[in-house]
Parts: C-alpha cells; sequence; structure tokens
C-alpha cells in the first residue's frame, strides 16, 4: 500500500501547526514541523537565530530532516501522512531571503514529490508573532508568494484551504482527498 504524503504548507502563523495537532488528535499521522527544533538546538549552542545568522547551514538541516520526514513516510502502514510543511519550503524562504544554495536543493524537492499540497494564506485574525517567529504579517504575505512559486515551480497544484475553525479545515482537506482519489 502506498502512503499518500499530503503536504501542508504556509507563511508563519497561518495555522499549520494547529491543524497538524487537531489531525494527530483524529488518529493521523503528522511529521511535525522542525524548524522550531533547529532553532532551538542552535540556541542552545548560543546562536540566537541560525536561520538569520547562517541561513544555508540552517536550510541543509532543514532540507535534510525534512528528507528524512519523507523517507520515514514510506516505512509507515498508515493511508495518509501530513507533513507540517514540504521541503520546497526550504528553497522558497532562501529566495525569499536572496540567499544562494546548491542546486542539489532543488534537485532534492525534485526526487521528493508530495501527493497533495494543501496552503494557508496569511490570517490576519490568528497572526502572532513570538521567539522563533520573529516576521511580520506583511512579511508573511511577502513569504507566502514565494512559497506558491517554490511549489508551483516543482510541480505542484496548490490547494487553497479556506479560512475557517480547525473543523471546517480538516473537513475541506478529508472532503478534497476523498473527491480525488
Amino acid at each position: 500500500m502506498n502512503t499518500q504524503k499530503i503536504a501542508l504548507i504556509g507563511g508563519p502563523s497561518t495555522g499549520k501547526t494547529t491543524l497538524i495537532n487537531a489531525l494527530k488528535a483524529k488518529g493521523y499521522y503528522c511529521m511535525e514541523e522542525i524548524s522550531r527544533q533547529i532553532t532551538l538546538e542552535a540556541q542552545e549552542k548560543g546562536i540566537e537565530q541560525l536561520f538569520l545568522e547562517d541561513p544555508l547551514l540552517f536550510s541543509e538541516q532543514l532540507l535534510l530532516g525534512r528528507q528524512k520526514q519523507f523517507l520515514d513516510a514510506d516505512k509507515l502502514s498508515d493511508k495518509l501522512v501530513f507533513f507540517d510543511r514540504g521541503l520546497p519550503d526550504v528553497v522558497a524562504y532562501l529566495d525569499y531571503l536572496k540567499s544562494s544554495y546548491p542546486e542539489s536543493f532543488k534537485t532534492i524537492c525534485n526526487q521528493h514529490q508530495y501527493d497533495k499540497v494543501f496552503i494557508l494564506k496569511p490570517w490576519k485574525a490568528i497572526y502572532e508573532q513570538d521567539n522563533e517567529r520573529y516576521e511580520t504579517f506583511e512579511q508573511a504575505l511577502i513569504i507566502h508568494d514565494f512559497l506558491v512559486k517554490s511549489y508551483t515551480e516543482h510541480g505542484y497544484t496548490i490547494i487553497d484551504t479556506p479560512f475557517g475553525t480547525i473543523e471546517e479545515r480538516i473537513e475541506f482537506i478529508k472532503n478534497h482527498l476523498n473527491s480525488h482519489e
């Protein structure tokens, strides 16, 4: 049985992690966002914001971590696996920062294709900044455009997830997956 890999993407504070946690609570297998983990590990080593101080090193760690998650999903018996962000996010954020990166980053993105990609748009009503999320809402809107560009360039048709309660968003995703199997 092939596991369907579903990427949930969007800029900062669009509700991805809340949605992932709700899907987990409903029994779905979910791969968590790992960028906070990488940021916290760097902070333990005295690097306040690794993404800002060394975007390439941060992104390389993120890309390898997300690649491992992608490959780990193939070992599961679950019908669906949800990902809090996907591989092309890494390229999108580097493009947003105007940082150069090796061509191998795009190659890795192309070698590991998600079955479906749902995007959550920036939503002013739920937007929050915190210690790991330093972007403004205006920056989140720009990041959104870079995400759309990156996923489109990697051959994805992106599905817009409407604003709404967590339950409404889950229903939208489930209905879309069920009607397009």
